[in-house]
Formats: structure tokens, C-alpha cells, sequence
């Protein structure tokens, strides 16, 4: 192709090729966190039956105000079975059902109990009374498919009578970490060498996008040790390298996806930090090709990998989300490179300020440990001023 590829196009080739997996039912106790695969319906009115939205009593409108007679109780699950019948009030509790010939429920703070009598203000016709199907109708969609399901997505589904649902398989994903300088974390160091934490990153991201992820060990710079790793990995429906993709002499990624068959689609992008990233397919798997480097493979992932993974399950939106902001300190532009500022975002009265943070470089994790935004920094010459509105990713 001619020129590098900025995000958009990059991430367009990207999704072309994230065709969602097969579905499964999943348990509703299961669910968070997954993509719904098809509409869920409603297996019942919600409420289910007209019911109280207070403690008090239930009574006719057109008996009030006034003196009536209590003659029962109707508690949540222990329904009163009488009907309500001229100048009567029935005690109840929040939720239980709205006995037959009340239509309205008074507050019990808003009466006066005497004997076996209650004094009632004035209500009208529905007062503190919930309609049976008020909040959903048996058969109506409580879920569409593509939205993946959180706390009160997983809630309304179990309260219509949901007891599993079908989601898209959650994606496989292997991660390689390749470099020969590279050591776990509590090892020592020898001369030249460096701890390893692009995997431990790519995990926490992979698990919050929804994947199962498997961990491969780190290998060196070494051709055929390259090769093996990654063979191994392209039985995962996703492969996540990091380092190997520039053009050094010990970057042997690319070369050892060529020769076990995988179709690169595209090498580098217009993008700082993250230019060297290879994005490669084989089969049905998906191959990213990570630089080493921990913000450019951090960032790298957010542009790409992540609405990846999100297609995969089906999930309507896949991002990234950018949200609008304004700069609060002035940022330069590049004619060859949109950018990805790191920045800390604060809420003023008139919006959300982005503030760069200090130590731009593609190497300065503990810099980006102190970010919690990624503002999209437009191509152009010169530089965008404090102030100016712009586009940011939350991190």
C-alpha cells in the first residue's frame, strides 16, 4: 500500500477480519462480562402483578380522606386474597400485590392507626402503585445482542426469568513476550538486561476485554525458538506478540510469521508511539505484532487489539471510545503521525481537562503509570494550544 496507514484505516483492515466466534449458552450467574449473541426477551411481565411501591395501606382513592376499617395485610410473597370493598384499607408492605378493588396505596407516615382503624389523607387513582408490565412486557427485548453485559444488564435479564442467555465464545488469546534482554520480575539482572512486563499488561488488558488468556513463555532472539513460540500460538484465535517487529537484525516476528504461513496485512502504522506494529492473519487466527517497547505496545493494544477482541464476541461497539476533552497544556503536532499523548484527565465546571503528563517517551512505563487518558493528537504543523478541544481515550 502506499504510505503508512493512519489509525482509522489500520483499525478498518483490522475488523474486516474479526468475524465473531460461535455462540454458547453461558449460566445467568456466568454472564458478566460476556456479549450477548442474540436479543434476549422478557419471560414475564415486570412487575409481574400490580404492587406497592411503599409501606402503607391500599385503599380506594374515592375513599379518601377519611376513617377506614383495616381488614388484612398483603406482605411480599403472602398476598391478601380479599377484595377491597367501600370505606376498607389493607395494610402493605413494599412489592406485595395490590389486593383486587384498590386502586392506590397511601404511605403509611400519612396515616394515623387507631384501633382497628386507619385515618388516610387524600390520594388519587395510581398513587405509589406499580402497574403489572410497567417496567417491561412478557416477549419484549430486555438486551439487545452486541451489548456486553455488566451489573444491571446481568440483573434485568435474571429478573424477567432469565436463567442463561447465548453469548459469543469468549476469545483465546497467547501473548508472547520475544527478546533475549528480557528477565522476570524478582530474577537479577545481568549486564544489558531489562524486567519483562508487556505480558503481564497485555493480560490485565485481554482480561478486561473479555479473552481467556494463555501466557507463553518469553523467548530470545533466537530464530528458531522464534518460530516454535509462535507456531504454538497460532492455535489461539488471537496471538499477541511484543518486541521482534522493527528492522534490527534480532527482530525475527515478522519473518518467522511468513514462514509458517500467516498473510501480513499491514507493517507500521502512522501513529506515535506504535509505529512498528504488524497486523497478520492465518486462517482464522489474528496476529499482532507488538513492538517491545511497554507504552508503544500498551497504546498499540488499546487502538487495536481490544476492538479485536471486542468483535470477536460480537460486541456492537467496538472503539475505541475517544471521549471530548481540552487540552490543558499545549501539545506539538507532526505531519507524518497522529500522536497519543498521555495525560491525566481532571473535571472542571465546563468540561474535562486532558494535562500531558511529563516523559513522552515510548519506553516510560512508570512515566504512563501516572496517566489515565490517551489524547489523539491530530497531523498538522506547530503545536495545539492549551484550550483547544480534542479527543481522548480513557486508559
Amino acid at each position: 500500500m502506499a504510505g503508512l496507514p493512519g489509525i482509522d484505516e489500520a483499525l478498518a483492515f483490522v475488523l474486516e477480519r474479526a468475524r465473531p466466534l460461535a455462540l454458547e449458552t453461558v449460566p445467568i450467574g456466568a454472564a458478566i462480562g460476556r456479549v450477548l449473541g442474540a436479543d434476549a426477551h422478557a419471560l414475564v411481565d415486570l412487575p409481574p402483578f400490580d404492587s406497592s411501591a411503599m409501606d402503607g395501606f391500599a385503599v380506594r382513592a374515592t375513599d379518601t380522606p377519611g376513617r377506614l376499617r383495616i381488614v388484612g395485610h398483603s406482605a411480599a410473597g403472602r398476598p391478601e386474597s380479599r377484595e377491597l370493598a367501600a370505606g376498607e384499607a389493607i395494610a402493605i408492605s413494599t412489592g406485595a400485590i395490590v389486593p383486587a378493588g384498590a386502586d392506590a396505596v397511601i404511605p403509611v407516615e400519612r396515616t394515623t392507626v387507631a384501633g382497628g382503624t386507619v385515618e388516610v389523607e387524600a390520594v388519587a387513582e395510581g398513587d405509589n402503585r406499580r402497574e403489572q408490565g410497567g417496567d417491561v412486557r412478557i416477549g419484549a427485548v430486555v438486551v439487545p445482542a452486541g451489548t456486553r453485559l455488566g451489573p444491571a444488564q446481568v440483573g434485568a435479564l435474571a429478573a424477567t426469568g432469565a436463567a442463561e442467555v447465548l453469548c459469543a465464545r469468549r476469545p483465546r488469546v497467547a501473548v508472547l513476550a520475544t527478546g533475549t534482554e528480557l528477565r522476570a520480575p524478582g530474577e537479577p539482572l545481568a549486564s544489558g538486561e531489562i524486567y519483562e512486563s508487556n505480558s503481564l499488561v497485555l493480560r490485565a488488558q485481554l482480561e478486561s476485554a473479555g479473552a481467556e488468556v494463555v501466557v507463553l513463555h518469553a523467548v530470545g532472539d533466537d530464530v528458531e525458538s522464534t518460530r516454535d513460540a509462535i507456531a504454538a500460538g497460532l492455535d489461539a484465535d488471537v496471538l499477541v506478540t511484543s518486541g521482534g517487529v522493527s528492522v534490527g537484525e534480532h527482530d525475527l516476528v515478522r519473518g518467522a510469521l511468513a514462514a509458517l504461513g500467516a498473510e501480513e496485512v499491514f507493517w507500521r502504522v502512522a501513529v506515535r508511539p506504535g509505529k512498528p506494529v504488524a497486523f497478520a492473519v492465518r486462517g482464522e487466527t489474528l496476529v499482532f505484532g507488538l513492538p517491545g517497547n511497554p507504552v508503544s505496545a500498551l497504546v498499540g493494544f488499546e487502538l487495536f487489539v481490544r476492538p479485536a477482541v471486542l468483535a470477536l464476541q460480537g460486541a456492537r461497539t467496538t472503539g475505541p471510545p475517544f471521549l471530548p476533552g481540552r487540552l490543558g497544556a499545549p501539545v506539538r503536532l507532526s505531519l507524518e503521525r497522529e500522536g497519543l499523548v498521555r495525560a491525566r484527565t481532571r473535571v472542571e465546571p465546563d468540561g474535562v481537562v486532558v494535562d500531558p503528563v511529563s516523559g513522552q517517551e515510548s519506553h516510560m512505563i512508570v512515566q504512563a503509570a501516572g496517566a489515565d487518558a490517551l489524547v489523539r493528537v491530530p497531523l498538522g504543523s506547530g503545536a495545539l494550544a492549551a484550550g483547544m478541544p480534542v479527543r481522548y481515550l480513557a486508559i
